[in-house]
């Protein structure tokens, strides 16, 4: 399987830029990238940032602004997927810079 190739709008380059620049945001990234069922749900998430679950929810709303996870809801359940291909998208426009 092939990773789709994508680029980036400055829009959406911004968006992950700032995104990431949270250290909480950051930490949310690398829990999913080391997720070995490629996704995690949100409580296991949340027992490794010690932050409320409104700031929680602030946090994943702007990491998917940015286009960097997606979510899909099961019940009342919510299971965020990192977005691989947005991420190297973004690596490789920041190793041009």
């Amino acid at each position: 399987m092939t990773e789709k190739r994508i680029s980036l709008t400055d829009r959406q380059f911004h968006l992950i830029t700032r995104a990431l620049s949270d250290p909480h945001r950051y930490q949310i990234v690398e829990k999913l990238g080391q997720s070995e069922a490629n996704n995690c749900a949100c409580g296991d998430i949340r027992d490794c940032i010690p932050v409320t679950p409104a700031t929680l929810s602030h946090h994943m709303k702007e990491l998917e602004n940015a286009g960097l996870i997606e979510s899909k809801k099961e019940g009342k359940f919510v299971n965020y997927t990192l977005c691989r291909d947005v991420l190297a998208a973004y690596i490789e426009r920041l190793s041009k810079i």
